[in-house]
């Protein structure tokens, strides 16, 4: 589920689609429901941040969402790159949310599963912890994140976001468009070991691809541990809803922020960010299950 990052993405990254159900006015929240989706993401990018070569994803997913507030989601990514079709990332996410009149949020924990020739951002983060919360100021929704990621070899990121949202909606609320600022900063220890051993010249299976650290062994990066801005992001859900049915287009805009200096063997390298635009595209489908005795 890689480009629903909306980058937290964080939250925004796990669980997307839970999030649209809750905005549309026609799941009863008094129900425990079922949500599955199948979409499309042009390539996977993390705090603005892609690897050189595209990874292009078709992501099914299938979720629980209990009337009581917990839920739990499964998804995978299978990679559609005309030489390299894989099953990439499996994902698993379970946690709670809670809606009081204008406040809402959500705590959440995601286990990862890469397939070890994946060259993603994330590839080697193995979990996360991630929290949200939300306030409709009517004018717009103000929204901060927290995140921890867990890599496999090496110190946990911590991640701090901010969102402003307004959901615009046609007379009869089938069709929305919901114009959104993202801001993000934490560290980059995720960065480094992606550096160390999936970058090109580092993959730990046979990626094609051109990069300026081809034959290099990376060592470092050297800011690794500070807390800094990382990524400032302009999206655009549209979301059409029909019967239980929601299909969603997402452009997005990323500006990555504070380019990392990375170490090699041979020499001090300065990294070139650029802005980056990518979009997911899916269909959802929800289905009441049982009647809650609580009174959501």
């Amino acid at each position: 589920m890689k480009n629903h990052s909306q980058l937290l993405i964080l939250l925004f990254f796990c669980l997307p689609i839970y999030l649209i159900a809750q905005d549309n006015k026609k799941v009863d929240k008094a129900k425990s429901y079922i949500l599955t989706d199948i979409s499309f993401q042009n390539d996977a990018v993390f705090m603005g941040r892609r690897d050189s070569i595209t990874a292009p994803y078709i992501v099914p997913s299938i979720g629980y969402y209990d009337a009581s507030g917990f839920f739990a989601d499964a998804s995978l990514s299978y990679l559609t790159k005309s030489n390299d079709n894989r099953v990439d990332l499996f994902l698993l996410t379970a946690g709670y949310h809670f809606k009081s009149n204008k406040l809402s949020g959500a705590l959440s924990g995601t286990k990862y599963f890469f397939n070890d020739n994946s060259y993603s951002i994330q590839s080697e983060i193995e979990a996360d912890i991630s929290a949200i919360l939300s306030y409709d100021l009517d004018i717009f929704e103000a929204s901060l994140t927290a995140s921890s990621y867990f890599s496999k070899n090496s110190n946990t990121d911590f991640f701090l976001g901010g969102q402003l949202a307004k959901s615009l909606y046609t007379t009869d609320k089938s069709l929305e468009i919901k114009p959104t600022f993202n801001i993000y900063a934490g560290s980059q220890y995720f960065y480094q070991e992606y550096y160390k051993y999936n970058r090109v010249g580092n993959r730990k299976g046979n990626g094609n691809g051109q990069d300026q650290l081809i034959g290099t062994t990376v060592v470092g990066i050297n800011e690794v541990d500070e807390f800094k801005l990382l990524d400032i992001e302009f999206s655009l859900p549209i979301n059409y809803y029909y019967n239980s049915f929601i299909f969603s287009f997402t452009p997005h805009l990323a500006f990555p922020q504070s380019s990392a200096t990375i170490t090699t063997e041979d020499a001090v390298i300065k990294e070139d960010l650029k802005e980056v635009f990518y979009f997911s595209a899916g269909i959802s489908y929800w289905f009441n299950t049982s009647k809650s005795s609580s009174n959501k």
